[in-house]
């Protein structure tokens, strides 16, 4: 059956917020059903440009599984992943993608790169995005309204 974990993934991007992160969060779920990672973005504080909520959660499921592949694995994240990020989900053959809000200007699923379209993609997970995707965009919005 079926259950939406973007609320779990939010709340991660609320977290990221309140460190002065972009606010985006990422959850990645076992085949059975049980969330195996969690993480917001933490760029800044780990002075790591690679440390992204898919990423972070990408490595720590690894970590939990003993394997760098994550096949049958869900992720849900509140914006649409950067071309880096749809790099590690194929790489580790993640099942299913659930995004929020589009990013038009640095995503690189429906946008920009679109990575899962090009032959050299090694895995396409299923795509299934604008999971509460106005409340992801809404976060994003009132984050940069504080900061022009």
């Amino acid at each position: 059956m079926f259950r939406s974990h973007m609320d779990q993934a939010l709340a991660e991007a609320r977290a990221a917020a309140e460190r002065g992160e972009v606010p985006v969060g990422a959850v990645i779920v076992a085949p059975d059903g049980g969330v195996v990672a969690a993480a917001g973005n933490r760029t800044r504080e780990l002075n790591d440009p690679t440390a992204h909520a898919e990423l972070l959660a990408i490595r720590a499921a690894c970590a939990a599984a003993g394997s760098e592949r994550l096949a049958g694995h869900a992720l849900y994240v509140t914006l649409e992943p950067c071309a880096m990020c749809a790099a590690a989900i194929a790489a580790a053959r993640i099942g299913r993608l659930y995004y929020g809000a589009a990013d038009p200007k640095s995503g690189g699923v429906a946008h920009g790169a679109r990575v899962f379209t090009h032959p050299q993609a090694h895995h396409r997970p299923e795509i299934y995005d604008g999971i509460a995707g106005d409340e992801a965009a809404a976060l994003l919005r009132a984050f940069f309204a504080t900061r022009r």
